[in-house]
């Protein structure tokens, strides 16, 4: 028995954890308990040494020490401020009437603000909710199928997990040790394909099953013409500027991650003043929320850690590597096998356990097989965004559920996701298919003119007699140094050239 716990301790932590996790045990407290019960039983079988924890605080601290992850509580503020100032709600009725006249206009503007709260909020939770409140009664009121305004609701909001500032792509970046200014670069062209694949779908109802989409009627368009641009405008450039604020300084170099979530979080509150929306009980509750998502996240974190430190001295992370190098198809196979994994773990996990739990198992694998990072996290991103949408424990959907008027029937809400769920699949296969919508622009080789480059070899006086000083401007380098540079540069320009 002791050689079989010693032979298969690996495989026996894992399925420990899945069997902990999967009778609803607390996430947190199943990692850090699992990780502290085999440690124990490690090292009484002589298979870890007692200084195994002395490792622990360390791994603590490199938590609270993570500057990266202070971009998580300012993305979460400003999103909940952002969702309680109006925003969302001005810019559904703003947009609303502007695709209004088209069959699916409203589902339009449901797409179109969905992509705009996600590149403004990063929270799911706010955008499908805010939608939900203020479009879906809006939607069924004008004879919209219930199934496609529904799932046209709970779709776009779930595109807070793909658009930057995602919540995600940050804790991915960390898990996969990249930058989160390159992940969610990487991020920002899947998430408009994705977009257009739902304005695509919604397009492709509308023109088969026209009485799914109607349009609005003429007294339900109260804006026109000038009123109507001017209207559009006023409303548009609040949040674009919001956006090249959090955004366009992280891709152009100027921020960080973690000081455009403070830029954006502080953007937020002056819009909520200018709105006159701004209240203490409003800061009290964005404040409240945002300490126990952060605190929700931390704490995942600190258990996850407590696991890794116990399954890596194991050799868990070979056991796993092994498994997943030692399938038929190499590359792809990985990457179909791991991609099913991940779908089939969303129905019982969301994307913060997934990412803490599964993600540091796959990146060292994916590394080893070549696989780019930066797409790996993106590709993965986007299938953990189906955890939101499929039945039965789709977070989406609950949030949607929550708001929705009691007429429509929770049926209805799993039945409209579902075409969604398929689209976020065809989008996964898009992504292996053509990896190049991730890591185009991220690869781009930074030119050098060798001709202007001029290497300086110091001389040494080191063993040397003493000779009087020498005026620095008058010093020249001896003939070999120089030969010396002429070879590097030359070197250099040869492998150019290959």
């Amino acid at each position: 028995m002791t050689e079989f716990l010693i032979a298969n301790m690996a495989p026996i932590i894992f399925v420990s954890m899945v069997f902990f996790l999967l009778i609803g045990f607390p996430v947190s407290f199943a990692l850090a308990a699992n990780g502290i019960f085999f440690a124990l039983i490690g090292i009484e079988l002589g298979l870890l040494g007692p200084q195994l924890f002395q490792a622990l605080p360390d791994r603590i601290f490199g938590i609270m020490s993570n500057d990266t992850l202070l971009a998580i509580p300012f993305f979460t503020f400003m999103g909940l401020i952002l969702e309680r100032s109006g925003m969302a709600e001005d810019l559904l009725d703003t947009i609303g009437q502007l695709f209004g006249p088209l069959r699916g206009g409203l589902a339009f503007a449901v797409i179109f603000v969905g992509a705009l709260l996600a590149a403004t909020t990063g929270v799911v939770a706010a955008s499908v909710i805010s939608m939900g409140l203020i479009s879906l009664p809006i939607m069924l009121r004008y004879g919209y199928d219930t199934k496609l305004a529904t799932g046209v609701i709970a779709a776009s909001g779930t595109l807070a997990q793909i658009i930057p500032p995602s919540l995600v792509l940050i804790i991915m970046a960390d898990q996969l040790g990249k930058s989160v200014g390159d992940m969610y670069s990487g991020a920002f062209i899947p998430g408009m394909v994705l977009t257009s694949f739902y304005v695509a779908y919604v397009a492709l109802v509308a023109i088969v099953k026209p009485s799914w989409a109607p349009a609005l009627p003429p007294e339900a368009r109260t804006l026109r013409g000038g009123v109507l641009m001017v209207r559009v405008l006023t409303t548009l450039v609040p949040p674009l500027l919001l956006i090249f604020l959090v955004l366009g300084t992280i891709f152009l170099g100027i921020a960080t991650p973690t000081e455009g979530g403070a830029m954006g979080a502080t953007g937020a509150l002056i819009l909520a003043v200018l709105r006159k929306r701004l209240s203490w009980p409003l800061l009290k509750q964005a404040m409240e929320t945002t300490a126990k998502l952060t605190t929700f996240v931390v704490f995942i974190l600190v258990g996850a850690r407590v696991f890794s430190l116990t399954f890596y001295g194991v050799d868990g992370h070979k056991w796993v590597e092994h498994l997943l190098t030692g399938l038929p198809g190499g590359e792809v196979g990985f990457l179909i096998v791991v991609n099913i994994l991940i779908f089939l773990l969303a129905f019982f996990l969301d994307f913060f356990e997934l990412s803490f739990i599964v993600v540091p198992l796959l990146g060292p694998v994916a590394q080893t097989l070549g696989i780019d990072l930066i797409w790996f996290g993106v590709l993965l991103a986007v299938n953990m965004q189906t955890s939101f949408m499929h039945p039965p424990f789709g977070f989406a959907l609950f949030y949607l559920r929550s708001v929705a008027p009691s007429s429509v029937k929770t049926t209805d809400i799993y039945w409209g996701a579902i075409p969604f769920v398929c689209i976020q699949i065809l989008m996964v296969a898009v992504l292996i298919a053509f990896p190049q919508l991730v890591t185009f622009g991220l690869d781009a080789d930074q030119k050098v003119d060798l001709d202007a480059v001029k290497i300086d070899t110091p001389t040494s006086d080191y063993g040397a007699p003493a000779t009087p000083a020498i005026d620095n401007a008058t010093r020249q380098a001896p003939e070999s140094g120089d030969e010396a540079a002429k070879a590097i540069l030359e070197s250099l320009k040869q492998e150019k050239g290959k």
